[in-house]
């Protein structure tokens, strides 16, 4: 039975102010991170750099290739190959986003020297309780969703430690168990953390299983990595705020998980991440000696 989560608090506008950005809860950050989601809630609704005019400035700076848009109104098992566009510009489906039927997301908006100051914010209070669980923040990463109202994000799954944080309208996040393999597969794993794409095909026998988290201004959800969801946004234009990293711990599985994919290809049955240490330590070590030795005699990046 699907269970919803919601906070009823207020939109506090202070992120002016030195006070802290988000509203972290120690105790439920220990149990939970990147082991199930969890609400938390932010400052940052009603800050200028997600007015839609600043948007616009931030995606002209943008390259072409880290900026993903696309109809909206699709279904969750949707085709990534058959993804309909809308035959807009970027500009203009930002411009238009209320009535477009569109989802857009841009990606690294932290190479902006102001968002990046906003990013460095927010990971720095996580990173005062995430330390002692995965230590060694890398890969810092942040990236804005801009949808039109009702639209879909299909059912994936992300390679990074996430919180994202909604900033303007509404949108309901369907999450699922990462752990449980009757949801998500260890071939499903291997597949694309070995550089497959990030969709994944609904099965909707199990769609009670889900965690649905209704999300508002003022409020954000960590997804663990690697945990399968898709979106639904309310009846306003939704903008959210995805602030992301990886850790030596993520790097690590991401690689056993890789090296598993290759094995599998040869015909093996790898055996899953952390059923053996020694295992996964040969598997990341192997990968590392190859991947060095690809870079230094093949010039490989």
């Amino acid at each position: 039975m699907q269970t919803v989560q919601t906070i009823d608090r207020p939109i506090v506008e202070s992120w002016r102010s030195t006070e802290a950005l988000l509203d972290l809860d120690g105790p439920i950050f220990d149990t939970c991170f990147n082991r199930k989601p969890f609400v938390i809630g932010h400052r940052l609704a009603g800050h200028p750099l997600f007015d839609l005019a600043r948007l616009v400035e931030l995606s002209r700076k943008i390259p072409e290739q880290d900026v993903e848009y696309n109809a909206g109104d699709i279904p969750v098992n949707q085709d990534p190959h058959l993804t309909p566009r809308t035959g807009l510009s970027v500009e203009e489906t930002i411009r238009r986003i209320e009535h477009c039927r569109s989802w857009m997301v841009l990606k690294r908006v932290d190479r902006d020297p102001e968002y990046r100051e906003l990013l460095e914010k927010c990971l720095g209070e996580i990173q005062v309780f995430s330390e002692s669980h995965s230590p060694g923040m890398v890969n810092k990463q942040a990236f804005i969703f801009i949808s039109s109202p009702g639209s879909v994000t299909p059912y994936h799954m992300d390679p990074e430690y996430n919180f994202l944080l909604q900033i303007r309208g509404t949108k309901t996040v369907h999450m699922f168990d990462g752990s449980d393999r009757a949801i998500l597969s260890e071939q499903a794993l291997e597949q694309y953390l070995s550089g497959g794409h990030r969709n994944l095909t609904f099965d909707e026998t199990l769609n009670e299983r889900a965690t649905t988290f209704e999300m508002a201004p003022g409020l954000g959800l960590h997804f663990p990595v690697t945990c399968p969801h898709w979106v639904k946004n309310g009846p306003e234009v939704s903008i959210s705020f995805s602030v992301t990293f990886q850790t030596m711990d993520s790097e690590r599985r991401a690689i056993v998980y890789t090296t598993n994919a290759y094995l599998r290809k040869l015909g093996l049955n790898p055996a899953p991440f952390e059923q053996s240490r020694l295992r996964d330590s040969s598997k990341y070590f192997g990968f590392r000696v190859v991947r060095r030795a690809r870079r230094t005699f093949l010039g490989e990046s």
